[in-house]
């Protein structure tokens, strides 16, 4: 089912482009006014991580004129297992200027927006508005479905991809031409439901594989060629090389997006930095002392603390501490808990962790020393090395 370009063609190519882009020129589907509007094409990243990486290079490559990459992470050696448009020569930049300097070095020409920012309800629904199509590679179920959302509001289509482990899957999401990601998944999954990369490890090959595979979709969508993947979900098994197909289909009872109201309060909690954060560095620097001032509270699952546990921590799981309020944590703790040291409270990455810590104010002891473990267990463990 091929469906309308998405953009018109743009004024015709110089000499030299037209040589850079002879293989697309000569392509069936593509030619002259493919590569044009191409040229034309204003195409949104959201991240330059594992997923983005690929995609970005391929977009640009493929010439698409205009690219505009928001992601508010900085690179770190761990992401250069996968994340291939990053360099060692780039750790410690924000990745969105990695990315934009990466583009320059391979065509000068393609003009790259970098955004060290998170997306988030307030840039959402501009930021898509000015632009033809959304590559959605972020990492987490809030801006996966502000994407969605933002997308409903502004009528902008989403190529859409997420990975596990060996594992990936790809799906374009166009409103009015197709269901959406909230048909597929209804509602918004725990921020630390799933594994991240950090604590489950991931296949870095598998990155440039469900990458490219959204780069196709985009400029597929961008030209007006083949079948999109609307209303279909690819998933790919890099272990048994195997990709298969989810047909899914708009579901009639489900309302339609209106706001961005619901998912803002996912992006909040999602969102880094609270007033009452430690890092995980001052929590390591301060256990290696032995313990000063402070206890860890651990609000994860049993299963989650036999992978990784900080030393010394007391276990109390977040349903509890929602149902029993500070009790629990008294319990727990016995003479500790009164004995003036910070309680941190820590989960896989500090979303969980958060949580707990809202519900143990409304019972516990007015001026409990209560802390958030920013990064939770992965963030310790990376401090703690």
């Amino acid at each position: 089912m091929s469906l309308p370009a998405l953009v018109d063609p743009g004024p015709p190519l110089a000499p030299h482009r037209a040589a850079r882009f002879a293989r697309h020129l000569t392509l069936p589907g593509v030619g002259d006014h493919g590569q044009r509007r191409l040229a034309a094409a204003r195409v949104l990243v959201i991240g330059a991580g594992g997923l983005g990486a690929p995609a970005i290079q391929y977009l640009a490559a493929a010439g698409v004129g205009r690219l505009t990459v928001i992601d508010d992470d900085r690179v770190e050696l761990s992401n250069l297992q996968r994340q291939v448009l990053h360099t060692e020569g780039d750790l410690g930049r924000p990745k969105a200027e990695s990315a934009r300097s990466a583009v320059a070095l391979r065509d000068p020409e393609v003009a790259v927006t970098a955004m060290a920012a998170r997306l988030d309800p307030s840039n959402a629904l501009a930021l898509f508005r000015e632009h033809d199509l959304v590559l959605d590679g972020s990492d987490n179920f809030a801006t996966r479905y502000l994407s969605n959302d933002a997308a409903e509001l502004t009528g902008t289509p989403v190529v859409w991809g997420s990975i596990h482990q060996f594992a990936g899957q790809v799906s374009v999401f166009w409103p009015g031409r197709g269901p959406m990601l909230r048909d597929l998944f209804p509602d918004i999954p725990d921020a630390d439901s799933i594994e991240s990369c950090a604590t489950g490890g991931v296949f870095g090959v598998l990155c440039g594989a469900v990458g490219s595979a959204m780069a196709a979709e985009a400029l597929k969508l961008l030209c007006g060629i083949g079948e999109p993947l609307i209303g279909r979900l690819a998933r790919y098994d890099a272990l048994s090389a195997r990709w298969d197909e989810l047909r899914f289909h708009a579901d009639p009872d489900r309302r339609p997006v209106a706001d961005l109201e619901e998912v803002a309060v996912a992006c909040r909690l999602s969102a880094p930095g609270r007033a009452d954060d430690i890092s995980a560095g001052e929590v390591a620097a301060r256990l290696e002392r032995g313990s000063v001032g402070l206890v860890v509270v651990d609000v994860r699952s049993t299963e989650e603390r036999e992978t990784s546990v900080i030393a010394g921590s007391v276990a109390v799981p977040l349903a509890r501490i929602l149902d029993e309020g500070w009790a629990c944590v008294a319990e727990a703790l016995g003479d500790r808990a009164i004995d003036g040291r910070d309680i941190i409270v820590t989960c896989q990455v500090g979303i969980r962790s958060a949580r707990a810590i809202d519900a143990l104010i409304e019972s516990a002891p007015p001026g409990t020393p209560l802390r958030n473990l920013a990064g939770g267990v992965e963030a310790f463990s990376a401090a703690a090395q």
